[in-house]
């Protein structure tokens, strides 16, 4: 499969796993859900990583660079995204999220020496474009959902969306080296999530009191937590990491920015309610981007 349809298959991914992910990231607390949320993704990783044999292309070398990027994208990232939505919602913070496209443009370009030009450059401008204007003009004036609430000062949610959009940039791009040489990309994510555990559970037995959970955890809040990490960290990342492998890394990054407008369909269904005329114009320069991309 061509690594651009890989990144927008990891795209969809995200957008599904989001509604699975806002009401026990909500109760619990963002470290308490992600924690939980690291747990079950690296089980099924790792349960898929040995069934497979693809544990075998692990070695001590790509070890150090894989673990790193664990801390960078999955612990900050991870944890700064929901910690943003908990205060913003889920619309707003995937305008901020978004970002990440530009970031990965930037930093490809600076440290990989990749260029988008011509119809790609003028698609990936429509596209980034098309996602701004859908989520920011995707509310209708009469919308009261709880989602659509701020908690807490606006300002410290802008700083924790741009923060995971830039802690996403830049642990994916710095495995684009190593996923080239041949490495299993269902283990390379298993590494990733194992050791953003690992620090989640270094803070929670420091006793550190936001790392606690704020409820206790139920079956339904388990259930939700569960499906959130199969779709969006078991499957998703995974497929980011491969389309990385044979992908320009900046185009896999913008093509997967494309989660919020794949989002708007299914907080239609939630909302009950159409989505406003700008998500409708967004989605439709967004469409045409990709189509130039591809």
């Amino acid at each position: 499969m061509r690594p651009e349809a890989l990144a927008l298959l990891a795209a969809a991914c995200w957008a599904v796993s989001s509604l699975f992910s806002a009401l026990p990231a909500q109760r619990l607390g963002a470290f308490a859900f992600s924690r939980w949320r690291m747990l079950f993704a690296s089980l099924l990783l790792w349960a898929l990583a040995l069934m497979g044999g693809g544990w075998r292309s692990l070695d001590a070398s790509a070890m150090g660079l894989l673990a790193l990027s664990g801390l960078i994208g999955i612990f900050i990232g991870d944890t700064a995204l929901f910690a943003c939505m908990n205060r913003l919602g889920p619309r707003r913070s995937g305008v901020l999220f978004a970002t990440h496209a530009l970031f990965s443009a930037v930093l490809a370009w600076a440290f990989l020496s990749e260029v988008i030009w011509g119809w790609a450059l003028l698609g990936s401008g429509l596209l980034v474009g098309g996602v701004m204007m859908a989520i920011v003009w995707g509310k209708r004036s009469d919308e009261l959902h709880g989602w659509e609430q701020t908690r807490g000062p606006l300002v410290v949610g802008v700083g924790l969306g741009l923060l995971a959009a830039l802690c996403q940039s830049v642990a994916t791009l710095m495995l684009k080296p190593l996923m080239t040489t041949g490495i299993d990309a269902v283990a390379a994510s298993a590494v990733r999530m194992s050791m953003a555990l690992a620090a989640h559970a270094v803070l929670l037995a420091l006793g550190w009191q936001a790392a606690k959970a704020k409820a206790p955890l139920r079956w339904n809040d388990a259930g939700l937590i569960f499906m959130s990490a199969a779709v969006a960290m078991a499957l998703g990342m995974t497929l980011i990491l491969e389309a990385m492998r044979h992908g320009q890394a900046g185009l896999v990054a913008v093509l997967s920015s494309v989660t919020p407008i794949m989002i708007l369909p299914l907080l239609w269904l939630v909302y009950r309610r159409r989505p406003a005329v700008g998500a409708w114009l967004g989605a439709a320069l967004a469409v045409v981007g990709t189509a130039l991309i591809l």
